[in-house]
Parts: C-alpha cells; structure tokens; sequence
C-alpha cells in the first residue's frame, strides 16, 4: 500500500518522491485526506528538537574545559555553569533552528560567556578555594574554546542526521500557489532543513486547471487538523493560497492544541528583514509561530500557583469573607452566595460564585441582565463590594476547584456568549484558556459597559502572549485598580 507522499505505508518506510516528478492533481482527489495506515514514529529522543543536545554539549564542553584548566572551587565552577546556561537560554542558543551555523552564533556565543564569566568572578570571588585571576581568565579562554569546538561538532551531527534520515519531520504546506511550491521543492532537494513535504492544503480547482505540484494537493484548508493527526505531520508551512487572512487565522488556531510546529512565510518576503530568530530555507524566510501555551512547561506551573495562591487566600481571607458574608446577610436576608452559569475552557459551562449584591427576580434576569451596576435596587453593601471587587472574592474557591485561574479571559454568561460570538470577530477564540478572576482586558479598564470587541481582542492578545511576567503585570495593575475602588 502507498501513502500520500510515495511512501511505502505496509513497511513504514517513506520514500522521498524525486524533485523533479511532479503530479497533477484532480479536483476530485482532495475531497477527503486519505488516514495513513502506519506512520513511523521516531523515538522520543529524537523529537525533542536540538535543544536539549546543545545543553548537553555546553556541559560537557565545561566540564572538559575545567578538567584541563584546573579543579578549583566545585562550587564557584557549578554555579559558574548555571550561570553559562542560563546566559545562553536567554540568549536563544538553545532554540529550535531549521538552520544551524556557528559563524551565525559566534557573536553571542563570546557575549554569553564573557557574561557568565563576569557574574562568576563578581559574586564568587570571596569564596575559598577560588582561582586567582590569572587562573580564571585560562579557564574563560579554554571554555570558550571547548563550547565552540563542541558546538561545532554537534552542529554537524544533526546536519548528517537530517541528510540520512535519521531526524525528519513530515510537513504539511498550506497554500498550493507559487511560493508554496518554491517551498516544497526546496525541501525536497535540501534534505539538511530535516523536513519532509507530504502534501498541500489548498482551495480546489476548477477540472482541468490543476497546477503540477511537486506533491500531492491532501484536502482544502479546514482538515488541517484531521491532516495533522492522521498523517502523523510534526511542521506546517503556512504559504497563503486561496484563503483570506481573517479564515487562516481560525484554521491556524486548531494547531493550538496539536504536537506541531507551525512556520509562516512572510507577505512580501523578498523585502522582509530578517534577524536571529527568523529561520530561512535556502533565501526564503520562516517565521516560526510560537507554541501555544498549553504547550509551555511554564504554563504547568501555572496550574500550581493557583492552587496554592487561591488555597492560602482563602485561609487568609477568613476574617474578610465572614465580614462580607454577614453584611450580604444583614441587607439582603439569606441567599449570600450567587451562583451563576458561565462559560469557561473549551465553551465548557461552570457555576462561578460570588457575594450576592442583589437577588435576581428569577433565573432569566440573572442570566439576561447585562449590568446592574445602575440598579436602583443595588444597596450600599452591594455597591461597596461591587466598587471593591470584594463581590468577585468566592471565585478563589472556583481556582482552587480548576474551573478557574487567577488570570485569564473574564467568564460570561452563555446568553451573551451567543450574541457576541455571532457578531464579534473570534470572539470564542477566547475560550482556548481557563476563564480567569481578572484578565488583561480588566487591567486596561475594560470592564462593565465598555467595548465587546476590544475586551475579545484584548483576551486573545493575552493568550498568543502569555508568560508568567504578564500574569504578574495584570495582578499587580488589578490591586491598583482594587485600591482605587474601579471594580465594575
């Protein structure tokens, strides 16, 4: 059996189709993705990208240049180390490069190192057992000349394992036109980018108007997902086509939660500046999506800090939450906490609570009612812990639970979730994280009665951007606003 790029599916073996054959494709052959019966998988070892192997040759590179120099302080080289690779993770040597060169990573490479080799002499220097200066500018000198011949050999192998087969990534080109094209026989002829063409993802043509394409046209832009999982497809080349920007940008957000790395080549790519972070396959630039956070190793750790965040609040918040509770009490009569359907993860509904501020004549007006911040039948307590934001206090026990997190898009309710997705431009794209107790729409004041389309904007902005920095930006800009009472 033959699989959609020439290879032999029964065996698992891929066969490179020839660059210079090309097929041309029937309108009737994309009207579905033919499933590959077996795709060969490479050991997980294989498909961490080059990373991880390039901190491995830094440390033995060190650790060769220390035996060579001297043994000096275990201590002071340790944390010296620590301070190398931390310098050269923040430099991007450690990034995934379809492209590796040491002349391009020279500059850094001294500008890491002569780094590292500061911090190591200015805060270690009063430990016992360090090395004198003459010592410690031998030791800079022979392990600058270790990373380099290390890198230099490293870099090497994985440009023999590409070229043999031994790493290659089954790629998928969205956009049969030209560039897509110049982009498919590139990689066909130049094995050394490790990545192997399978398909296109394109619009149909008319019957007798297919273009000869180098390999086969797999199905129209909405399968990307199903191409991706089916046909075991690890990069997607984004070359435009026949698709408006606005649809791409919905198509492309179905690889958010997919094993993939997405590249896009640039419009008007033969005027477009590169620099170090852009990759390149033989003069046309790639610029390399960024992973989706659900596939950050931070974003884990995000999980952790709200759990313990909302867990140590709620103890700590005892004697607040009881205060707000017995005035809600006092004013309203029973009832202190409202509980209320929104719409979180994936467009999944959950129960958020907080203090009630008023009681609802009856379930539609709870769900219907857009902003009672003018009711007149919202009391002083309620307005007080509205103004304060001491209402939104409950949701620390919807984080503890996972409905939630500390940060991220603001939940609504799934009335109004109807209305905005049908008129607001991906306004539901909102969804592909934990709805959150206050988000980057709220720090900038967009709370209440103020615009749709800018809190959505605002939210999706949040989720192509996240780190853990910005996480912290909205908390501490959000106690601003809390201390300055402009909760909504």
């Amino acid at each position: 059996m033959v699989d959609a790029t020439g290879g032999d599916v029964a065996s698992g073996r891929i066969v490179r189709r020839p660059s210079a054959v090309r097929v041309r494709i029937a309108p009737g052959d994309a009207a579905h993705i033919r499933p590959v019966g077996i795709v060969r998988r490479q050991p997980w070892w294989l498909r961490r990208g080059v990373g991880p192997y390039l901190v491995l040759t830094d440390v033995l590179a060190f650790a060769v240049a220390t035996v060579i120099t001297t043994p000096g302080s275990p201590i002071a080289h340790g944390l010296a180390l620590g301070f190398l690779l931390l310098v050269f993770w923040r430099a991007g040597l450690y990034r995934s490069r379809l492209t590796l060169s040491l002349l391009d990573d020279l500059p850094y490479v001294l500008a890491a190192v002569a780094v590292a080799w500061a911090l190591k002499v200015s805060l270690f220097s009063v430990l016992p057992g360090v090395d004198g200066p003459g010592r410690q500018v031998v030791h800079l000198l022979v392990v600058l000349a270790a990373v380099l011949l290390f890198r230099l050999v490293a870099y090497r192998v994985v440009h023999l394992a590409r070229c043999r087969g031994l790493v290659r990534h089954r790629t998928l080109i969205v956009g049969a036109g030209p560039v897509g094209v110049r982009v498919a026989t590139t990689l066909l002829e130049r094995r050394n980018y490790g990545l192997d063409p399978i398909g296109f993802l394109d619009t149909e043509w008319p019957a007798g108007s297919a273009p000869l394409l180098p390999v086969p046209l797999l199905g129209r832009y909405h399968r990307l997902g199903q191409a991706i999982q089916q046909l075991g497809v690890r990069d997607v080349v984004v070359a435009y086509g026949g698709v408006d920007e606005d649809e791409l940008v919905d198509i492309l957000r179905t690889c958010d939660r997919l094993d993939v790395e997405v590249f896009v080549v640039p419009r008007l790519f033969e005027l477009h500046h590169t620099n170090r972070y852009t990759d390149e396959i033989w003069g046309i630039p790639l610029i390399r999506r960024r992973r989706s956070v659900y596939r950050s190793p931070w974003w884990r750790a995000k999980r952790l800090v709200d759990v313990a965040v909302s867990a140590l609040s709620l103890l700590l918040l005892v004697p607040v939450l009881a205060a707000c509770a017995l005035a809600v009490r006092l004013e309203g009569g029973p009832g202190i906490i409202f509980r209320q359907e929104r719409v979180g993860l994936d467009g999944r509904p959950f129960q958020v609570l907080k203090f009630r501020s008023l009681k609802p004549v009856d379930e539609t007006e709870s769900q219907t009612q857009w902003n009672i911040k003018h009711d007149d039948r919202l009391g002083p307590v309620g307005r007080f812990l509205r103004a304060t934001s001491l209402d939104e206090l409950p949701q620390l026990w919807n984080i503890l639970r996972g409905d939630m997190s500390l940060v991220g898009p603001r939940p609504e309710r799934p009335h109004f979730v109807e209305q905005f997705s049908a008129h607001i431009p991906r306004y539901t794209a909102r969804h592909r994280v934990p709805a959150g107790l206050t988000g980057w729409a709220q720090s900038h004041g967009l709370r209440g009665d103020t615009s749709i389309e800018d809190r959505a904007r605002f939210d999706n902005y949040y989720i192509e951007n996240w780190s853990p920095w910005l996480d912290m930006k909205i908390v501490l800009k959000t106690v601003g606003q809390v201390l300055r009472r402009q909760g909504g």
